[in-house]
């Protein structure tokens, strides 16, 4: 299998206590924090591709350019949506959009690209020992 262009992911949760900008530290308010929503829309692009890759292999994320538009309060659901807009060779861009129960609350693009886990583990690894 491979990653095609069209493929769709989604992730989502509720805004509570701890993925607010208070919490983490992006602000100072009970909103969802900007950190939080760009994580979602991470997982909504992993999910969009994980099942077409081959055993062994993953995605990183290596470019977001994302705005967040409007704040969503604790206690709302919030979802993010990935679709794959192109592949070339292992680079894949996405077109990613936030939403809460009242509609878009964030929209822009993500690039992933496919990796051996191993190696790139391995590598990640390295750094530990001055290679």
């Amino acid at each position: 299998m491979s990653v095609t262009v069209g493929s769709k992911g989604r992730a989502a949760c509720v805004v509570n206590d701890q993925n607010t900008a208070a919490a983490v530290g992006s602000g100072l308010l009970p909103v969802f924090a900007t950190p939080q929503m760009i994580a979602l829309m991470e997982n909504a692009a992993v999910d969009a591709t994980q099942a077409s890759l081959e055993e062994g292999q993953g995605t990183v994320g290596t470019r977001l350019d994302v705005s967040h538009d409007s704040a969503t309060p604790v206690g709302m659901q919030v979802w993010a949506e990935a679709e794959v807009t192109a592949v070339d060779g292992r680079k894949l861009t996405f077109a990613v959009t936030a939403y809460d129960e009242t509609g878009p609350i964030g929209k822009g693009t993500h690039e992933r690209f496919i990796i051996q886990n191993d190696k790139f583990l391995a590598k990640a690894q390295g750094k530990k020992k001055g290679n």
